[in-house]
């Protein structure tokens, strides 16, 4: 079994190297890691397993209070507060399922869509999406015979 290292919640092999291993982090891009990487001095290619205790509670206390530039952050003017954040792991996975819900709420195209299980971004469905059986311009075959 392969040594973890856990940083932000999340187990990250030792293996990896820190830019490539920061990525695992829900919320983290790879310009994200590479920003980080940059603004605490740290060698991206380096492993993670070579790290020490107080770099990685000092990559964990830097993730917690993220400055990123405007254009990298993935909460852009929220709707809620009008604020630019950049959110993590479980905030973010809450925040994404409650746009969601208010999508649906004010039945919205695109809340119609995630309501009904097709593809929300103007992808075909024709040939695709046919999970649930909801495809649109298929019929199913049906058996006519034995009537």
């Amino acid at each position: 079994m392969e040594a973890l290292v856990r940083i932000f919640g999340q187990d990250i092999p030792v293996s990896k190297n820190l830019y490539v291993g920061l990525t695992k982090i829900k919320g983290i891009s790879w310009s994200v890691a590479n920003a980080i990487c940059i603004q605490l001095g740290l060698d991206k290619h380096k492993k993670i397993g070579d790290l020490d205790k107080p770099t990685i509670a000092h990559i964990e206390q830097t993730l917690r209070s993220l400055e990123l530039p405007l254009f990298m952050r993935n909460r852009r003017a929220d709707l809620d507060s009008g604020e630019n954040k950049h959110l993590l792991t479980s905030a973010l996975d809450v925040q994404h399922e409650f746009d969601i819900k208010r999508l649906k709420k004010m039945k919205s195209y695109r809340g119609i869509r995630h309501g009904l299980g097709q593809p929300v971004r103007g992808q075909r469905t024709r040939s695709h999406f046919r999970k649930r059986g909801a495809s649109v311009g298929v019929r199913r075959k049906t058996d006519e015979k034995k009537t």
